[in-house]
């Protein structure tokens, strides 16, 4: 059974994938994020990454209608989706793999690194909008050295989607959790 904090943080996550807002996730949601995310440098159609982010974020649409979608009408309720919760920590490879593949899309120059700006980035693709992250990325990165490296990346993207702890830092990996 999904804790307050994760029906919150689910709640955000549904409405940043909630493109047309219907309160439904529907397969045309999930290629809505994907062309969000082909506005990013290097994502752009045609590249090898966008080949890669179109299959992890189509492939969490698949998976997604396949585990939550309870009365198999081909689209997914909050409440559906709340069902998957208790299945993610057993999914802990599934969504660590995923984590390369946005590490990627989002390191826009290149470097190995996320910068604060490319974390930004990152927040405002995930939500299709401008996004307050005052703060947000020295709470994430957690040796202090001004980046993310791939394993820093990697550990807060599993406790993002995964914790059911407030405290861990992951879960401010896509913003500030509202009402948290």
């Amino acid at each position: 059974m999904a804790s307050v904090f994760q029906q919150l943080k689910i709640q955000n996550m549904f409405t940043a994938f909630d493109a047309d807002g219907d309160g439904y996730l529907r397969r045309d949601d999930f290629e809505a994020l994907v062309d969000r995310w082909s506005r990013l440098p290097g994502v752009e159609h045609g590249t090898e990454l966008r080949a890669r982010v179109e299959t992890v974020l189509m492939g969490w649409w698949s998976g997604l209608l396949e585990v939550a979608d309870a009365n198999n009408d081909g689209r997914v309720s909050r409440s559906e989706l709340l069902t998957l919760v208790d299945r993610l920590p057993g999914m802990r490879e599934a969504v660590a793999a995923t984590a390369d593949t946005i590490f990627d899309a989002v390191d826009g120059n290149g470097d190995g690194r996320i910068s604060r700006a490319e974390h930004h980035r990152l927040v405002e693709t995930w939500h299709g909008q401008h996004v307050d992250t005052d703060g947000v990325f020295d709470l994430l990165d957690l040796d202090g050295d001004g980046h993310l490296s791939r394993p820093e990346f990697a550990t807060l993207w599993c406790q993002f989607w995964i914790s059911d702890d407030p405290s861990e830092p992951g879960n401010l990996m896509c913003g500030r959790i509202p009402h948290q």
